[in-house]
């Protein structure tokens, strides 16, 4: 979602999200080991999300962050699992790299597809994900 496309939110709805964006920005510094535990005990006792549920959370962590609305996919990406675990469901947390030309990418899946990416599904190969705690036995 482009800079020109962000929805505004009631201020009502602001508080939530806000914490998720702010939870996520010094995670986001984490060493990746450190990252996926902290994601993984985030994720327990949550449902797999629905792929509306997973948008849902993308377009309000956008909504009320310029940073998160531009090019920090990685803080997008661990504000919308943390907003979607404090509604009782989990993405897939993904991050991961395309070779030609070299890029790293971090997004959040549901229902098998990136949500809210512009990019085709397959078009990053993921290196790290936290799947659903349902799921885990099915992806690593």
């Amino acid at each position: 979602m482009a800079l020109a496309e962000r929805h505004r939110l009631p201020l009502i709805r602001r508080a939530l999200p806000l914490l998720a964006v702010g939870a996520a920005r010094p995670l986001a510094r984490l060493s990746p080991a450190r990252l996926r535990a902290v994601l993984e005990f985030a994720r327990r006792g949550a449902a797999p999300a629905r792929a509306a549920q997973a948008a849902a959370a993308r377009e309000e962590v956008v909504a009320v962050s310029m940073r998160c609305a531009g090019q920090n996919c990685l803080q997008r990406s661990i504000a919308t699992a943390l907003l979607c675990s404090a509604r009782g469901v989990w993405p897939t947390w993904c991050t991961g790299v395309r070779t030609h030309p070299f890029a790293a990418h971090a997004w959040v899946e549901a229902e098998g597809r990136p949500v809210g990416e512009p990019y085709p599904e397959g078009y990053y190969k993921p290196l790290l994900t936290v799947p659903p705690a349902r799921a885990a036995g099915r992806r690593a």
